[in-house]
């Protein structure tokens, strides 16, 4: 018997390699339909509209930063 040791590769049949191919070709071209999809169901094709998440972050983002400078700013005489 050709024993083949734990760890070493085997050869790959020719049906199993067929397979691997086919399967990764249609996961290729399911990943690429998917961002289609998700592409066109976002609506970010040609409208420029900031997402508004982000612009909510940014606001707060200098308030805070206001907030920490008045506030800074507006203790110098303690002594």
């Amino acid at each position: 018997m050709n024993a083949i040791p734990v760890g070493y590769a085997r050869a790959m049949g020719l049906v199993n390699r067929r397979n691997a191919v086919l399967g990764w070709v249609v996961w290729t071209a399911t990943k690429r339909v998917a961002k289609q999809k998700a592409k066109s169901a976002t609506g970010s094709g040609d409208s420029h509209v900031p997402n508004k998440s982000a612009v909510a972050a940014a606001l707060a983002a200098v308030g805070g930063a206001v907030w920490f400078l008045r506030r800074r700013s507006g203790s110098g005489d303690e002594s």
